[in-house]
């Protein structure tokens, strides 16, 4: 059974760990006490690949592939990255609008039979001090403060993804949308980590 297809809670987290080649990803759901639960998905990024992409595995042991997201084009910075699952059966795809997020950082999230969900960041502040970040000469300590996004549809809410405070990235994700996807909504708050351009 693939746990993240069958899983039907509203939240779940996201704890990113670094190791020199890769970057892994857990993904479990929360339960109500706040504290983890079962594994989602799990996910291991190799660095500095030409093409970026992703496979989530149902579990730690990377047995049994649960789904995929893979870049469209190198061509094009706006191309965006297809999700399919583990038969390459499309279930979604999301994009980072390269131009909007020169001030904010803006993504749009597409699932088929559903209208668009477009995510910015929270805070317009935050946003701006991590752009003057990137060009202050501090490139070995990292932007530590938590930033934050929200997904809408026609001004209403989709999902959300909150940054927590730490040395490593952890994201509490709330779904609201009864009707997204939870292999997409994990896929997209992965790629608000690693695939940002900013």
């Amino acid at each position: 059974m693939d746990s993240a297809k069958q899983w039907t809670g509203g939240r779940f987290t996201v704890r990113q760990e670094t190791a020199l080649t890769t970057e892994r990803y857990t993904v479990r759901e929360s339960l109500p006490d706040g504290s983890d639960g079962g594994i989602l998905a799990f996910a291991e990024l190799k660095r500095f690949s030409l093409k970026e992409e992703v496979t989530f595995y149902a579990d730690e042991s990377r047995t049994r592939v649960s789904f995929t997201v893979k870049e469209r084009s190198l061509s094009d910075i706006d191309d965006g990255y297809d999700v399919r699952d583990a038969e390459g059966n499309p279930i979604g795809a999301f994009e980072e609008k390269a131009l909007a997020s020169l001030l904010r950082s803006t993504w749009v999230l597409d699932q088929p039979g559903s209208p668009a969900a477009v995510g910015r960041e929270r805070n317009r502040f935050v946003a701006v001090l991590r752009r003057v970040w990137d060009f202050l000469p501090l490139d070995l300590v990292p932007f530590l403060w938590p930033y934050h996004f929200d997904f809408e549809t026609d001004g209403k809410p989709v999902m959300k993804v909150d940054k927590k405070f730490g040395l490593r990235d952890r994201y509490v994700v709330d779904v609201i949308a009864p009707g997204l996807d939870p292999r997409l909504a994990i896929a997209q708050a992965v790629a608000l980590d690693t695939f940002q351009d900013r």
